[in-house]
């Protein structure tokens, strides 16, 4: 049997079936075309946020240029993909972005505030934890990756965490008397591959932002920042709160 090749094509009628039945085909074809990419696309699928990820908020600040702190943009990435809400932004915008989250955290929507700065960006993160506690929205975790400048912090924060590099640009955060919470800063030179411009692409420090991060948002029990080695002798083994510590991690 052979076609009518000025009926063929996509969707032309061969000359075997008539009008009216290639019509009828045509619309279940057509119906059936427009339902698939409904049930065909599971990545359009909408989830919903893990329980206290839709009231948590992640602020993270880049450094100077915002070229070299892009892998904030790959770690907000991340947090999003598990329902998270995230804000990046140049670390010029802290004091903005305190007013924000600080009116939030008033009205309620806003419970758990959590900072991450790289560079100039870590740098900014004391004074918005300080600006933060005085507008009455403290913050829960903040995590510094290489602050370039020798910073000191106070007001209240649950847990923060500095990670630099002892022999690069890097400073340990100091406290001082109005600190309330837990500071650790962590040298982290000997991680493979990491230095100033790439501690914030580094694979295995995205994945220790990423554990500390769901610590708090998710409950997820998590080892200690420098404890990936079993302590040497004299070495602390817990951390109080109000007080700081030194770790390396490798």
């Amino acid at each position: 049997m052979k076609l009518n090749r000025g009926d063929a094509g996509f969707f032309g009628r061969p000359s075997f079936i008539s009008r009216a039945s290639w019509r009828r085909l045509q619309a279940i074809a057509i119906a059936f075309l427009l339902l698939l990419p409904i049930g065909a696309n599971p990545a359009r699928a909408v989830t919903k946020p893990a329980s206290g990820a839709s009231t948590a908020h992640v602020y993270l600040l880049r450094g100077v240029l915002n070229i070299f702190s892009l892998g904030l943009d790959d770690i907000a990435a991340k947090l999003q993909a598990q329902g998270i809400p995230v804000t990046v932004a140049n670390f010029a915008s802290w004091s903005s972005l305190a007013d924000e989250a600080a009116a939030e955290y008033k009205s309620g929507t806003l419970k758990t505030i959590i900072l991450v700065g790289h560079s100039s960006g870590a740098t900014a993160l004391p004074d918005m934890v300080a600006k933060l506690d005085r507008l009455g929205a403290p913050v829960k975790l903040a995590i510094g990756l290489d602050s370039v400048f020798r910073t000191s912090l106070s007001g209240r924060v649950g847990r923060y965490i500095n990670f630099y590099i002892a022999n690069g640009a890097g400073t340990p955060v100091e406290k001082n008397k109005q600190f309330e919470g837990t500071l650790e800063n962590v040298n982290v030179q000997d991680v493979p591959g990491v230095g100033h411009i790439s501690i914030d692409k580094n694979q295995i420090m995205q994945q220790k932002v990423i554990s500390a991060i769901d610590a708090v948002v998710f409950g997820r029990s998590v080892p200690a920042s420098g404890a990936q080695k079993p302590r040497r002798p004299g070495e602390a083994s817990a951390v109080r709160p109000g007080t700081a510590s030194t770790a390396a991690v490798r």
